[in-house]
């Protein structure tokens, strides 16, 4: 297999919004991501997702751009901008910019064009229908933020389609002018020194909304092959598809390297244990380790060399996982080390999700006007509606809503935790006095150290990178599995749960790489797991 950069590095997504803001507004900006540059240094990673920055009427918190070349101004400038690229350039990480461009603003000069009638030159750059028979929505497709995904223009007596918010009209990719200016934007982007693009909800751009086929459409692979060969196929970028349907045989189509389409997907199989199969997201169940066992074992082995995995527990869209599937209370620490061994030690790119490394935690809210995320109100008035207990929706979103992981970053125990000197454009999570950035570095045995010491090893050992995955034989709350590459063979082993588990191999132990306690461990032979216990050894191969 070919080797590339970012196989070898670690990823940090910054959600700019709530990273770290420097002019006291209560939001974060670049200029407060430029002061935090050290830090990441320090950590160690080599990549930073970037959350969208770029001009907005942010009525999804950005993911609704409406001039994909002008920086929203409450982040700052261009000049800030490139500044922040150059600066982090500087530390040896590169800047991945999230990419949308299934959707756009419905405030985007394009669509503004659009709407003024069906004759003018950018209505094809949108997906337009006229009503149904009697009238109504042209088909049952459903928007990700509730309701109908079809919003009625009455100027034109047409339909257009959204598969998220109504101000987020969905891009036609059938049009082939669109999809050179996609291009051209893209080249504009990558002029600028970018390391590359994580492109949101990429597997929809295939759609064919007639026929209600959104993911995975035909020519999907045919488009990501023609933006490849135009844009990034002509540099060694990071690109990355968020491809919710993903499976292993279809991450090979998005990521074998000789079909030239994009480095690796985000795929969400392990994601949705906690959701009742035939429910929604809000419809919860609990999460059985045996079945996120198998499902890893399962990507790590079926994807083999034809394609790269990515590795990830936490981002922008998902609740905390520490708090979510782990213990944030009286194991916080031990079960925040375990999380980030036991994913760091498989195939793949890891991802930190900022304060995934200090240990943030959710934060419960318990009324729905302390929430800010769209898809969460939406979603509480429908059930509401519904005649849905009020208590249960509100136990859905604190489980699930997107607001968990939009808290300010927690820097040091001032007032707003050091996010701002302002008042903060949603609520910090009140553990900020003891859950901090400063408390984590001032102590030689936190969270911080754990993630750094698993990024330097990744630097160090090509078995973490290169190395083949075989699951390990253990009870159902235990995850143990080997890494082997050129004749060295390393041993993960972590206890996934609240309670001592067995654990009992006849392996012989040549050093231990890490581990989440101080206890020495000198044997693998009928082992008591303490709760959340994990540890790396070499052992003999």
């Amino acid at each position: 297999m070919e080797k590339h950069w970012w196989q070898e590095v670690v990823v940090y997504q910054i959600y700019p919004r709530s990273f770290r803001d420097s002019n006291g507004d209560g939001i974060g900006d670049i200029a407060g991501m430029t002061e935090k540059l050290d830090y990441l240094e320090k950590l160690g990673i080599g990549a930073i997702w970037l959350s969208p920055v770029y001009q907005s009427p942010n009525d999804d918190n950005g993911y609704d751009i409406s001039d994909y070349e002008a920086i929203l101004d409450e982040f700052g400038t261009m000049e800030e901008m490139e500044h922040f690229i150059a600066e982090a350039d500087k530390r040896h990480i590169k800047v991945v910019m999230d990419l949308v461009v299934n959707h756009t603003s419905d405030e985007h000069a394009w669509f503004v064009e659009a709407k003024k009638g069906k004759d003018n030159p950018y209505r094809d750059y949108y997906v337009w229908a006229d009503p149904a028979a009697d009238g109504g929505v042209p088909n049952g497709l459903g928007s990700a933020f509730s309701g109908p995904a079809w919003e009625w223009d009455a100027a034109s007596g047409q339909y257009y389609l959204h598969l998220f918010s109504k101000k987020q009209p969905d891009l036609n990719w059938q049009n082939k002018t669109m999809r050179q200016e996609i291009y051209a934007m893209m080249n504009r982007w990558i002029a600028k020194g970018i390391g590359g693009f994580r492109m949101d909800v990429i597997d929809l751009i295939g759609k064919i909304p007639e026929e209600e086929i959104t993911g995975n459409g035909p020519q999907l692979h045919e488009f990501l092959q023609e933006m490849q060969q135009a844009t990034f196929g002509n540099h060694d970028l990071l690109t990355v598809g968020e491809t919710w349907g993903a499976t292993p045989e279809i991450a090979k189509l998005y990521s074998a390297p000789e079909r030239s389409e994009l480095s690796m997907v985000f795929q969400f199989e392990h994601i949705g244990l906690d959701q009742k199969p035939d429910g929604e997201k809000w419809d919860l169940q609990p999460m059985q380790v045996a079945e996120l066992k198998r499902i890893f074992a399962k990507w790590q082995t079926e994807l083999g060399n034809d394609g790269w995995n990515s590795l990830f527990w936490n981002n922008h869209d998902l609740p905390r996982m520490l708090s979510r599937w782990g213990n944030d209370q009286e194991y916080r620490s031990e079960c925040a080390k375990m999380l980030a061994i036991l994913l760091h030690m498989m195939k793949g790119t890891p991802y930190i999700y900022q304060g995934e490394e200090i240990g943030m935690t959710n934060t419960p809210i318990t009324t729905i006007a302390e929430a800010r995320d769209i898809e969460t109100i939406n979603m509480y008035h429908e059930r509401l509606a519904q005649g849905y207990p009020e208590a249960d929706i509100l136990a859905s979103i604190n489980a699930k809503g997107r607001d968990n992981a939009r808290r300010p970053m927690q820097w040091d125990a001032s007032l707003h935790g050091g996010f701002t000197t302002g008042t903060p454009w949603i609520g910090m999570n009140e553990n900020y006095p003891l859950i901090n950035a400063e408390a984590v570095l001032a102590d030689p045995d936190s969270i911080f150290y754990t993630y750094q010491k698993l990024i330097r090893l990744r630097k160090e050992n090509p078995i973490m990178v290169w190395g083949d995955f075989e699951l390990v034989d253990t009870v159902d709350e235990v995850i143990g599995y080997y890494r082997e590459y050129e004749g060295e063979r390393w041993l993960v082993v972590t206890n996934f749960s609240d309670e001592k588990q067995p654990f009992s191999v006849e392996d012989e132990i040549v050093e231990v790489i890490i581990q989440n306690d101080g206890d020495e461990i000198t044997g693998l032979k009928d082992l008591q797991l303490k709760p959340w216990q994990a540890f790396v050894v070499k052992v003999a191969a």
